[in-house]
């Protein structure tokens, strides 16, 4: 396991890096060994201590971010929610191997939060033409986090979600 431990607006001192990468070791026994963690430690206004994790294993990527006042809880804050990702991610791989057999997908989980989500719902829809600009309109006139629709200027399908900020994003495929 590769880890990468990166300070924005912060000196990184030897003591958190060594912290930082004692606690993300313990991910070892669900990922393979060929994996890149790259943890970025950042601090604004001296109060808000960010740290963000990046995990990059067999073409999967799985992130997180925390926040609190002091870095070293927010550190273990964030390992505790990559780790619950990962043993999601770990579980999933293991039912779809299992498809036939029926119990692990009703046995109920030890913690309610690595609980598996399933598909229960699925929607068609035509997609129309548009600029990015009326997509947001569209979105804002139907209540909604997110919109799906077909970008006139590339020609691909694209994404405009609502941000936690109350800005908007876009998400266009790399192709």
């Amino acid at each position: 396991m590769q880890v990468n431990v990166i300070g924005r607006h912060i000196e990184v001192t030897d003591a958190l890096r060594q912290y930082a990468t004692e606690k993300f070791s313990r991910l070892e026994k669900y990922l393979p060994k060929a994996v890149q963690v790259v943890i970025t430690l950042s601090v604004v206004k001296k109060v808000h201590h960010f740290a963000e994790a990046s995990i990059k294993s067999n073409g999967v990527l799985i992130q997180a971010s925390e926040e609190t006042e002091e870095m070293y809880s927010a550190i273990d804050l964030l390992i505790e929610k990559i780790e619950r990702r990962v043993r999601r991610y770990k579980e999933k791989l293991v039912d779809h191997k299992h498809q036939g057999k029926s119990e692990a997908a009703t046995a109920p989980s030890a913690h309610p939060e690595d609980r598996i989500p399933q598909i229960i719902k699925t929607k068609r829809f035509d997609l129309k033409p548009m600029l990015p600009e009326e997509a947001v309109m569209q979105m804002e006139l139907l209540d909604k986090d997110f919109f799906i629709f077909s970008n006139i200027g590339s020609g691909q399908i694209s994404v405009i979600y609502k941000r936690k900020d109350g800005n908007v994003g876009l998400i266009e495929p790399a192709r």
